[in-house]
């Protein structure tokens, strides 16, 4: 297997951020500022998923979703894959596991907002997620409560560093995760679609 992620090179921390980004918006670019600041992360990846083709109402086509992120988020440390595609794999814990054979030495960081922390324990293999790389959620507008009562949160209470050690996350011993609140721009995937403002089907 040859596909990499370019550019990262071993001793680097780097987040993950992964979705479908369907479409890709300012509360993601929002979420990736506040990563590597609050984190202390060298780099960050956003992982586009391919999407399934077995669901009713698949996402818009992997390439167009990566050129609008790419237009988007146009930062030096912030960079854009669709290597999921590439390496075939179909979820979270299985993606990591190549990752980080094919780049020992990286340090990875798996970034997610609130939200997903309050469904994580239905997450497949999602323990192993934790055993893999260590986890910094980032609050989002109305999941702080939801998030910290989760089953996965109470469950990993003893592995969670303080919002003042989230500096240290990248470098922890895993399972080790962290929590930061950080200002949020409300923005949604689902509403944008909703409204009208993102068409799944291929531009003319």
């Amino acid at each position: 297997m040859t596909h990499r992620l370019p550019h990262i090179s071993p001793g680097t921390t780097v987040g993950l951020l992964g979705g479908s980004f369907d479409p890709p918006h300012e509360g993601h670019r929002a979420i990736s500022l506040a990563a590597l600041k609050r984190f202390g992360l060298d780099q960050l990846v956003w992982l586009v998923s391919p999407g399934n083709p077995l669901k009713a109402h698949p996402p818009a086509p992997l390439d167009r979703r990566i050129a609008v992120a790419q237009a988007l988020m146009d930062h030096p440390r912030v960079q854009i894959s669709g290597i999921e595609a590439k390496i075939g794999t179909r979820y979270t814990a299985e993606t990591l596991r190549v990752l980080c054979k094919l780049h020992p030495g990286v340090r990875f960081v798996w970034l997610m907002g609130a939200d997903n922390l309050a469904d994580f324990h239905h997450w497949k293999d999602w323990r192993q997620i934790l055993g893999t790389v260590p986890v910094g959620v980032l609050a989002r507008p109305g999941d702080r409560i939801s998030a910290r009562l989760s089953p996965a949160a109470r469950l990993y209470a003893p592995y969670r560093l303080k919002g003042g050690q989230s500096r240290l996350l990248a470098r922890a011993t895993t399972p080790a995760w962290c929590f930061v609140n950080v200002p949020m721009v409300n923005a949604s995937s689902s509403e944008i679609r909703a409204r009208g403002d993102w068409s799944t089907a291929e531009p003319r």
